[in-house]
């Protein structure tokens, strides 16, 4: 991992609400609102965001663990800003808490981890794991 990254660096990922991303299974809407697995996504993202500048050429990045509380529903159509910020640096594991708001206000909160390690150490593991 290169140097630089810091407690407190940022990034943000925006999307508007679409049909795509509401609450369903198989095919079937359960409600027409943001759903906790976008939120999830979004927030994966904004913390992937901060770690890809870091990366070196033979690195990836993972993720470790997510943990979310969905606060409040978000209707199509909506602006969701989510916002990582980098919380913890040990070694290869870096921490970030995630908010995510729409234009009302809080609507979820979490904290991603994500690993960095050598690429040729991930296709291992998961070569492993078909096996």
């Amino acid at each position: 991992m290169k140097r630089g990254m810091k407690v407190g660096d940022v990034a943000t990922v925006v999307a508007t609400v679409t049909a795509e991303q509401f609450a369903q299974f198989e095919g079937s809407v359960v409600h027409p609102a943001y759903s906790t697995v976008s939120m999830v996504y979004h927030m994966e993202w904004a913390s992937r965001k901060i770690i890809l500048p870091f990366l070196e050429d033979g690195e990836e990045g993972i993720g470790a663990a997510v943990s979310v509380k969905h606060i409040a529903p978000t209707g199509e159509g909506t602006t969701v800003t989510v916002v990582a910020t980098v919380t913890e640096i040990k070694g290869s594991i870096i921490v970030t808490k995630v908010e995510a708001r729409n234009e009302r206000g809080l609507i979820g909160v979490g904290e991603v981890k994500q690993a960095i390690l050598p690429k040729a150490d991930i296709q291992q593991k998961l070569l492993e794991s078909i096996q």
